[in-house]
This record gives C-alpha cells, structure tokens and sequence, in this order.
C-alpha cells in the first residue's frame, strides 16, 4: 500500500515555514518536551567536546544548511526500518485408533511466530486428547481435553484517554510501530536519538527497552456419561471444567524514554517544565524532583478464571408408522466462573543492576496526594442456572414443526424474580418440498425445495461489566491534601437497580433452500426481522441518590436483513470442475428509544455512537463551513452560528440538531464473499474474494493548531492555505502560526473540529482479494508406494491487496481502526503446508 505520507524533502519545507511563523526556534526548541531535526541541530550546537574544543555541529550558515540539507534528502523508510519478513512456522500431529469398545485421538501442535514489526511474536503450543469407551453395550464414557500455552512478546504501550473538552485522543509514550511509521518525519535519521517528553527516544532502540511480555494458559476437561436404558431413549449427563490464566508483564528497562522522562531535568527550564518531576507540596520552596532517580518500572497483570459446568439431558425419539416421527430432549445445566485479577506497578526496578528495585519514598507519597494506586485486586462471582425443552415432530421428511423452551438466571441480573429469572422460547417449521409427491415429475430440474420460518424470543446477560442490579459498596481511599492524613472509606459505587434484567430480543426468520438440475445450482435465502428490547446502557438521572449516571436498560431498536447464497457447479467432468460461490448479506438497523443524550464527542469519534431515529453506531461530523481569510477552519457551531473555535465537544445531543451531520453507520450494511474453486485430478486452486459497503469511516486525526518537527504530514499539506484568496480554492486550513495561536487560544478546538468534520469522511466501500491458495492431493500409487495414507501440498497467500476502496483513504485501511498501542493492520500472509498421513 502507498500510504499518505510527505516525503522528506516536502516536509522539510513545512518546517521552514514553522520557522517562518515562530516555531522552532533556538530558545523554545533546544528545551522542548519533543523535537526532532531542528531540536537535534540546536543540541549539536551546543554540545562541546573539550579534548578537540570543538561543537559538534559549528554555529554557522553553512554548517547549520548542510546539516537540514542532509535531512531533506534523507527520506528515511520508517516502514522498512520497524516491519520485517519473517517466516511462521505451524506444526501438528495426530494420532487415531481404538477397538470397537474403545477409541482415541490425540493432537500436539507447536506455532512460531516472529512477528511482522520489531517486538512482537508468538509461540503457541496446545494440545488435545479425546478418549471414548464403552463400558456397557448401552452405556458409553467419553472424554475430551485440551491445553494450550501462548507466549507474546508486543511493544510496550498504555492506556489512551479523550479529552472530551478538545476532542483530542492521547496515548502517553506510544511506540506502536504502524504508528509511529505513519506519523513520524521521513527526515529524522533512525539511527540517532531525537527528544520525547524531554528525554533521548530511538525507536528502535525504546522497542528493545519497552515491552509487555503475555503468558496465557488454557486448559478444559469435559467428561460425559451416556444411557440408553432403552432403544428410544438417552440420557446423559455432562460435567466440564476450565481454567484460564493470562499474565502481562511491561517491562519498562532502565535506559527508555519513558523511564528517563521521570528523571529529565536537564535544564531549569526542562526541570521546571518536566511534568514527570514531582512538586512536594511540604516544601512548596523546593525544585522539582524525580520520584525515580534510578531504575525503571515493571508492572504486571494477571487475570485468572475458574469454572465449572454440569448439564443433565434426556433425549427421546420415536417412529410411529413410519411417517411420524417424534423427538424429545429436555435437560437442565448450571455454571459458575470465578475470576480474580490482580494488578501491580514496581518503580525503580534496576534491570541493569541485576534486577533489583531501589525505589524512592517519594512516589508513594506523590501516588498518595493524587490518589493513584499501585497495586489493586479484584474478584467476581458469577452463577447461572437453566432449565430447557425442546420437541420436534416430522411427518414423512416432509413437515417439520419443532418447539424450544428455555428457562434461566443468574446472579448478575436484578433482585425481582421477573428480572432475575426469564423464560425464553422459540417455535419452527419447514415444508420439505421436494418430497411431495407432485414435485418427481420436475425432478432433476429441481431437484431440491424447503420452505423455513421461524418466531422466537431470545435473550442476553448483557455487558460484562454491568452488575448494579444490588447496591455496589467498595473500598476507596480518597485524596487528601496531606499524604498523612490516609484513610480508608466505604462507598456506595452504583445504586441498586432491583429491575435491571436480560436484554431481550424477538426475531422472525423466513428462508428457502432450493437446488436445480440435479444440485448443480444450490440457492439460499434467508430473512430476518428483529425487536431488540430493555437493552443495558447508561441513563442519565436527576440526580436522586447521588448518582447523575447509572446502568440500566434504556433502550430499544429494531432490525432486518436477508442473506442469499449461491452455489453452482459450472463444469464437471471425471477429473476437471468449478465451482462458484457467491454470499451476500444486507443488514440495517435503527434505535427506537434511547433513555440518554449523547455527548458530540461520542458521536463524531471513529467508533461511532447513536440517537434514536439512527443506526445503533452511527458517526456524525461537525458541518465544514470553509476557509476562513486567515485559512482558519470554521464550522457550525452548536448555536447555528459559523465560528472558529467554539464548539464545545460536550454538548449532550438531545435531538435531530442540525449542528451535526448524519453520515452512515460504522458498521457496513453490505457484506459478502465470491469465491471460485478449480479442481482438476489432484489439482485445486481456490481464489476467494471479500466485500463490504454502506458504511462510513472517520479519517486519521492529522491535523493539529501547532505541529513539531517529530511529526510527518500527509500529502495533502501540499494543497493547504498558503496566502489570502487560497480560501477559495483549498479546504486544507493553514499552518497556524504562533500569532494566530496567542490571538485565539482556543485553535486547538478548530483543528481537532476539523479531524472530525465533514471534510474527513470517507466511505468504508472496499473489494478485497482475500485468498488464491493452490493445493495438489498426490496420487495414491504414490503415496502407497512410499507406504504413507494420504500426502498433500498447499501454497496460500491471504490479505494481498485492495480491488477497489475511496479514493478518500489514500492507504488507509477500511478495515483497520488504527487506536495505537499494539493495534496493526492485518499481514499479507504466505503459507506453505505440507500434511502427510500414516
């Protein structure tokens, strides 16, 4: 992919013009919390060897243009420098066997990854062990296991936050390597340190000293026992057991930018400036100091689940006549999960120092007037039981009428028995057809028909996360303005919600399945309409019992769509065919009530919110109203006036205002797949194409009221502002300058309108060659002839490359939401398999 980045020489004229305007200059520059080419020179300028006397870069005219002309020519590949091609290794075996009264099969498998961008990698390793034995004739055991251990090493990365007064997205110390390479100058050299937060960064060299190590083991047990005290009638009874434990280890070494920027202080400039430093309110006449004057951070992670599952079942099936038949199942399960998390953060680990931790009492005391936490541990408890029927009759093959009734509840939901406990159901029917006798006479023409409806209400626990339906008391210990004076406090988190219940859904399913000459063409449609109802959100309230916003169940939306699948074998012969396949899906939705109000942050970010009368993610934009005469962005303001910067991200839309613009769901409403498989002999080659459309996408966040020379501008900053009059042939705003900045102090809101304005849509339309694999089953004289079973090659290549996508994106992925931290776009990947049997 071409990605929308200025090459070097074009962003070295950016910065000229920063110059130009009041940026980068000598004072600001040498002492500032991130810089890049020019912050380098003024350091070089600065910086004297006594044992030759000299600078390390001579303060003069031509030094200083040889310097800058050497950056503009340097158009550094950031993509080649932090992706690489490695080769992943996939290994299995299996064994199968047995007697008539006993069976096994048993599977080990080894995966090695070694990542497609510098510190990330996977080892997987997983196993599997089914057994089944016949202890009676009518009674019969079997068992299945799995393990499995993942190790992953990723760049080191934390949490993101929103500034809901700017609009601005943050990451502290992101080193996300697609990230970085999309956002950082061409011009920097990536074998030298620039300044991030006031100390040195090298990509490359942060990568290697900042990274989060991931354990995660797997393992289940599931054991059945299963009767057939008579021919009719089975009974089993099945009990499963499964423990899951993930661990995160950051390891933040001692020579990283983001340890450094906890001791930067090169300067008193740099000192007083330093937000990482830390002012002891005890001695308000007191320097700044570092709560970490030695060492780095490691913080760790662990999350474990246990759970058990136990389900009792009675199957019974019955032919009367010969043309009616009867089956009954019923049964009951109950299931519980316990989870435990615990969460830790060591400062002042001494990984050069043979890992020994020399931390300071000043960070407990600085974490105790904030309030901040440096460890913490959490449990859940969850239970759920669920009593179930279901009975189908068939008369002949031909009408099948089929009914479920499921009864459940759980912990997690609300005190009343109609909120805690919810009867479900779901009734069915199919007319075979094909199996009348007055369809033989068009037989093979067509040569399959079956009519399908069905109408059910279904249920869902809802979010995780949701689980006020008691009153939430916890633990805190609140700021004080005196580390001393710590105490610990109880608090009521979430008031009760006694009737927060299932979210529900009823659901109507019409669908028909045909094939024609002889099952050479297959054809499938499907149709869905749904109710969607007492769905779990928040509600905002007058206040009543302390609490403005709570989780209840607030809204409901409504939805339909169809499926349609087509299958054709277009030529067969005794060793050559194709076969087409071709699946398209149409979906929409729209949200019928909605007891809250949306901030316009909410609903103008990429992930897309909603309001009633929308689809239930939905993205808005702020209406572009063009150039100003200082090329300034201006907009519609909440007010209906067109302003510069007053618009103020945390309005809470309660209506259709025509402040925003509606522009589509997130989610596509046209999806599908067409793919084409060619098979001649042992031959077959599979080429397999994707699609999606009717969605929107919001545009990487470029532009900003004041730019460093760290950052890379994509290719449309040619085209931006430049002198009065360009307002009317450009929409790309100007590079603010600092006077523009003192006049208006606010600019940065009209940048960051601008990421989310109209003008930085595009559709999310896109064809994708998803897969051309080729696979060659070798003869069996072969095969046999070197006494193997079965031998067979395959070749694959996944995710090769866009058809077709807007224009609008210029490389940016339509199916990528680009968050930073470990997120990257999915691989081109090539396989090479080999599977061999004995």
């Amino acid at each position: 992919t071409t990605f929308n980045i200025m090459n070097s020489q074009d962003q070295m004229s950016i910065y000229q013009e920063l110059e130009q305007k009041g940026y980068l200059n000598y004072a600001e520059t040498a002492n500032d919390s991130d810089s890049g080419i020019y912050g380098k020179m003024y350091q070089l300028l600065s910086q004297y060897d006594p044992k030759t006397g000299q600078f390390a870069l001579p303060n003069t005219n031509e030094a200083k243009a040889a310097y800058l002309r050497a950056a503009e020519y340097r158009n550094t590949n950031w993509f080649e420098r932090l992706f690489t091609y490695n080769l992943q290794h996939n290994h299995s075996v299996s064994m199968s066997g047995g007697t008539d009264k006993s069976n096994y099969y048993a599977s080990l498998s080894v995966m090695d990854d070694p990542g497609w961008t510098l510190q990330s990698k996977v080892q997987r390793y997983t196993a599997n062990l089914n057994l089944s034995h016949k202890i009676f004739p009518n009674l019969t055991m079997n068992m299945i296991s799995n393990a499995s251990y993942r190790k992953q090493r990723a760049p080191g990365t934390l949490g993101s936050s929103v500034d809901a007064v700017s609009g601005e997205v943050k990451r502290d110390f992101d080193i996300n390597p697609y990230s970085y390479a999309l956002n950082t100058s061409r011009a920097l050299d990536p074998d030298e340190f620039y300044t991030r937060n006031y100390a040195p960064f090298n990509i490359m060299h942060e990568l290697e000293n900042n990274y989060m190590d991931f354990n995660i083991t797997d393992f289940r047990i599931q054991g059945e026992l299963t009767w057939k005290p008579i021919k009719q009638l089975e009974l089993s009874a099945l009990g499963a057991y499964k423990y899951t434990s993930t661990s995160n280890e950051h390891y933040i070494l001692d020579n990283s930018n983001q340890a450094q920027a906890y001791r930067a202080m090169q300067t008193t400039t740099i000192r007083d400036a330093n937000s990482f430093l830390y002012d002891d309110p005890d001695l308000p006449y007191e320097f700044p100091v570092s709560v970490m004057p030695y060492g780095g951070i490691f913080q760790r992670t662990n999350n474990a689940m246990n759970g058990w599952d136990f389900r009792a079942t009675a199957n019974y099936n019955q032919t009367f006549g010969g043309n009616h038949i009867v089956n009954l199942y019923g049964g009951m399960e109950v299931n519980s999960i316990e989870r435990h998390s615990t969460w830790f953060r060591g400062w002042g680990m001494q990984y050069d120092m043979g890992e020994v931790a020399n931390y300071n009492y000043r960070i407990f005391k600085k974490g105790s007037e904030e309030g901040t936490e440096y460890y913490w541990m959490t449990n859940r408890h969850e239970r759920s039981a669920a009593f179930f029927a279901n009975g189908t009759y068939s008369y002949k093959g031909r009408y099948i009428i089929n009914g479920t009734a499921r009864y459940e509840g759980t912990n997690r939901l609300g005190l009343s028995r109609n909120a805690r406990w919810l009867p479900t159901w779901n009734v069915s029917g199919a007319w075979n057809a094909h199996e009348e006798s007055f369809m033989r006479n068009l037989y093979p023409t067509i040569s399959h028909l079956s009519l399908k409806a069905s109408y059910s209400l279904t249920a869902d626990r809802g979010p995780a996360w949701v689980d006020n339906s008691m009153i939430k008391i916890l633990a805190d210990t609140p700021w004080k303005p005196d580390a001393g004076l710590r105490e610990s406090v109880l608090y009521i988190s979430s008031l009760a919600n006694d009737d927060l219940t299932y979210e529900k859904k009823h659901e109507i399913n019409l669908g028909l399945e045909a094939g024609f000459l002889d099952n050479r063409i297959n054809f499938s449609f499907d149709w869905y309409k749904r109710n969607n109802f007492d769905l779990i959100g928040i509600v905002n309230t007058q206040g009543l019992g302390g609490e403005v916003q709570k989780y209840g169940n607030v809204a409901e939306m409504k939805s339909d769509g169809f499926e349609i699948s087509l299958t054709t074998t277009n030529v067969k012969t005794k060793d050559f065919s194709w076969t087409t396949n071709f699946i398209y899906s149409h979906s929409r939705n729209e949200v019928t009530k909605l007891e809250n109000t949306s901030r316009v942050i909410d609903l103008i970010a990429g992930t897309g919110f909603t309001m009633v009368g929308y689809p239930v993610r939905s993205l808005f934009s702020i209406q572009f109203m063009g150039l100003n005469e200082e090329g300034l962005p201006t907009f519609l303001d909440q007010d209906g006036n067109v302003s510069v910067s007053d618009i103020y991200f945390q309005t809470r839309m309660d209506d259709k205002s025509d402040f925003l613009k509606y522009e589509g769901g997130v989610d596509p409403t046209d999806v599908g797949s067409f793919g084409n498989t060619f098979q001649w002999k042992g031959l077959r080659l599979n080429i397999f194409l994707t699609y999606s459309f009717g969605n929107v996408i919001r545009l990487d966040p470029v532009f900003r009221n004041s730019y460093d020379d760290l950052n890379s501008m994509p290719k449309e900053f040619n085209n931006r502002w430049v002198v009065p009059g360009d307002e009317k042939i450009t929409t790309i705003p100007v590079i603010a300058s600092k006077m523009q900045n003192r006049r208006n102090t606010d600019l940065a809101y009209a940048y960051n309108a601008y990421n989310y304005s109209t003008e930085r849509i595009a559709k999310g339309d896109f064809i994708r060659m998803k897969e051309i694999s080729l696979s060659y089953d070798l003869p069996k004289s072969f095969v046999n002839a070197i006494k193997l079973s079965s031998m067979s090659v395959k070749l694959q290549a996944t995710n090769l490359f866009l058809l077709y996508a807007d224009k609008k994106l210029n490389g940016q992925d339509p199916e990528f939401f680009n968050t930073g931290g470990v997120a990257v776009p999915v691989p081109k990947q090539f396989t090479a398999t080999l599977r061999v049997g004995f």
